[in-house]
């Protein structure tokens, strides 16, 4: 029986497996539920939200290390910043995650919490205020499909349902906005028609492929790809960023090209960030085996290895042992800053708030760390970053300036 979420407390929330399964990004189905449940609006949409603040604040205080000096006050304040009632399998975690050179702040909120890294010296920052007048909402499930014949669909205004036959594939738009090939192959064969999804800034979307493949697309993406897979081989290109699960086939190998990157699967998950802006293509494993290429050279990563090609070069460099968690964020619903300078967040900033930043000043050799939901308006994160005391911003209707 589905509980009755719409009656929840902030308190109840804490202590359901399956709310702590989104918000940890453990499970797909958690996922779709969850982002489906926000979108409906409910009455204690609220409640949710703050349980949601409490579980993320724990989950970076357990993902960042600091120094020994600050640990018991830090704890402290994290303690007294949650919920009268703690969960014991929430709570039940090491102190053991302090690090050098590290700064954590607590928002008046007492529910976000934000690391700044300084490179001269470690101190707990004072909280001040904030005066960020005008505000930016976030982006949502907006997409548009072409077809074959060339006419464009608007997603995010369409109703669910069949949207259109193309070949042997019924479209279909599912009630959690996802796009969905269904392959009819009862009918008989027809020539292969290509379809592609784009996403605009301040959009993403989900499909699942005529072969049962899942895709997610980030903002500013977009997927080329056959309505039904024939032959050999399965090929699809994409642009910007996107999130596959490949159904597995091992007669026929699934590529997917960005440029002149070619990634090689059978069936496995895997994330390839691929934007212009970036400087570098990165593909990232987290489970199966892919085999990068590039020019002459093909390597295979294992799960927690990333494969890093520069947009003007054909060097494949592999790093190991990569933060998953950050990579794939984006598909949970969250941002994750490791270690991450201000260029890199406000690029992300770009795309999901379609906005454009521009930097009025020197940009401030800083890294900073922290966690938030992809949820909230764009002041919540220009807070976050503000409080740091490493820069400030200004709002001027969808311009960003960064002084």
């Amino acid at each position: 029986m589905q509980k009755n979420y719409e009656s929840y407390s902030a308190e109840q929330f804490l202590d359901d497996a399956f709310f702590i399964q989104w918000i940890k990004g453990e499970s797909p189905a958690a996922n779709d539920y969850w982002n489906e449940w926000i979108n409906s609006n409910p009455p204690n949409l609220g409640e949710m939200k703050v349980a949601e603040k409490q579980l993320w604040a724990i989950i970076l205080a357990k993902r960042i290390k600091a120094e020994s000096a600050d640990a018991n006050e830090v704890w402290e304040r994290i303690q007294n910043s949650l919920a009268t009632k703690k969960p014991s399998k929430i709570l039940e975690m090491p102190q053991r995650w302090w690090a050098a050179a590290a700064v954590l702040l607590l928002l008046a909120s007492g529910s976000y919490f934000f690391l700044h890294h300084a490179h001269s010296k470690t101190e707990l920052a004072s909280i001040k205020k904030n005066t960020l007048i005008n505000d930016i909402a976030p982006g949502g499930n907006k997409a548009i499909l072409t077809l074959s014949n060339g006419k464009k669909i608007i997603l995010d205004s369409l109703h669910n349902g069949v949207v259109t036959q193309q070949g042997n594939s019924k479209i279909v738009k599912l009630n959690n906005g996802k796009l969905e090939y269904q392959s009819e192959k009862s009918k008989m064969e027809s020539a292969v028609q290509y379809n592609t999804v784009v996403t605009p800034r301040g959009g993403q979307y989900q499909l699942v492929l005529a072969d049962g493949s899942k895709v997610w697309l980030n903002a500013a993406s977009s997927i080329h790809f056959p309505t039904a897979f024939t032959g050999n081989e399965r090929n699809v290109e994409i642009t910007g960023e996107a999130y596959f699960e490949v159904a597995h086939n091992a007669t026929m190998p699934f590529h997917v090209k960005v440029n002149n990157m070619d990634v090689e699967v059978l069936g496995t998950h895997f994330n390839i960030n691929a934007y212009d802006d970036e400087g570098v293509m990165k593909t990232t494993l987290l489970e199966g085996s892919v085999k990068v290429s590039e020019g002459n050279e093909s390597i295979f990563i294992t799960p927690g290895e990333q494969a890093e090609v520069g947009n003007s070069s054909d060097n494949i460099e592999v790093k190991k042992d990569v933060d998953l968690d950050e990579v794939v964020a984006w598909k949970n619903g969250k941002f994750i800053f490791n270690n991450s300078d201000l260029k890199s967040i406000m690029r992300q900033l770009e795309r999901w708030y379609n906005i454009d930043v521009v930097y009025k000043s020197k940009i401030p050799d800083e890294e900073f760390i922290g966690i938030i939901s992809r949820n909230v308006n764009i002041s919540e994160i220009l807070k976050m970053l503000e409080t740091t005391g490493a820069v400030q911003f200004e709002i001027d209707g969808r311009k960003i300036i960064v002084k």
